[in-house]
């Protein structure tokens, strides 16, 4: 495993966690906050899994698949925008439903945190998250990021009404 935690680890995605990401990545539940309307067929899928071993300088992302201690893919960690210049990069993270509320989120935040803070060696890190999703704003909250500002009607919700988005960072100690 690459990182590992008392419950979960984190691991580089495998051509065999296709399935995974084709149950993650159409859940409509979840599109209105990552910017898509669209399936993805499980061609593009099998791309992006082709790419998805390059390094983080070179595609300036990262997505880890977060694994119980079954080894059951149960979630994903991204890394985004990464920029090693400025050393800052954007956080995303996804629990499928039936894991959330367990502390897998939790868990591997701070993972994800201590990999960027000493492996990466990152000055900062950030997120977006929708004002109603009170879940994950405590979640970054926990971990020590602080609301720097709000993006008013940011996103369309699916009944036609719109979402704030609360922009959220942490900066690492020197």
């Amino acid at each position: 495993m690459f990182l590992q935690g008392d419950h979960i680890s984190l691991r580089a995605l495998e051509p065999a966690d296709l399935d995974f990401l084709y149950t993650l990545e159409n859940d409509t539940s979840v599109w209105h906050v990552g910017n898509t309307l669209t399936p993805y067929s499980r061609f593009v899928l099998e791309q992006y899994l082709e790419n998805a071993a390059l390094d983080i300088y070179t595609i300036k992302q990262l997505r880890l698949v977060i694994c119980n201690q079954e080894q059951e893919a149960i979630g994903a960690i991204d890394l985004f925008d990464f920029d090693p210049l400025h050393r800052r990069a954007g956080i995303g993270i996804v629990v499928l439903a039936p894991y959330r509320g367990q502390g897998h989120a939790t868990e591997a935040l701070n993972l994800l945190l201590h990999y960027c803070q000493h492996t990466l060696q990152l000055h900062q890190v950030y997120c977006s998250v929708t004002a109603s999703n009170h879940t994950s704003i405590k979640l970054f909250k926990n971990a020590s990021f602080e609301e720097v500002g709000i993006r008013r009607e940011w996103l369309r919700k699916s009944d036609g009404d719109w979402d704030d988005v609360m922009e959220m960072q942490r900066v690492f100690p020197v």
